[in-house]
């Protein structure tokens, strides 16, 4: 346990950790009917970033705790391998920078696929197409 601990809560796992604690945080407030779930929504373009009409809250929950669990698996594997200060330091802040890269790419995966097989995110409107109509597709 000691050593989830350490890895948990050293450098630079620690980032990911605060950041994991301030979204547990978010949606107990959420829970406790305090804020909104889609607080967040207008203050961040989803879209420019990659995952269209997406909320932000389930989005960014996902992020992080997938980069959360691929940083601190990493982080205990690391610390057991034994490598010398420095080593163990600059392969812990690589781990970091890919564990944030990958769970980049599967939140993205993730999200695309929810949105090609159910109605819960929006889709995105063709120019010109009537709101509440769906486009016509085109002729194979």
């Amino acid at each position: 346990m000691s050593e989830f601990i350490d890895a948990a809560f050293g450098l630079p796992a620690i980032v990911l950790t605060s950041a994991l604690v301030a979204v547990v945080g978010f949606w107990l407030l959420v829970l406790c009917r305090v804020i909104a779930h889609d607080a967040f929504d207008t203050d961040v373009d989803t879209e420019a970033l990659g995952f269209g009409d997406a909320p932000v809250a389930p989005v960014g929950t996902f992020f992080l705790a997938v980069a959360w669990t691929l940083d601190l698996s990493g982080m205990v594997l690391l610390g057991r391998a034994g490598l010398p200060g420095l080593w163990s330091f600059l392969l812990s802040v690589v781990l970091l920078a890919g564990a944030l890269a990958v769970s980049w790419r599967l939140t993205r995966w993730l999200v695309g696929r929810v949105r090609k097989r159910s109605s819960v995110f929006p889709r995105a409107r063709r120019r010109g197409a009537a709101p509440g109509r769906r486009p016509a597709r085109p002729a194979a």
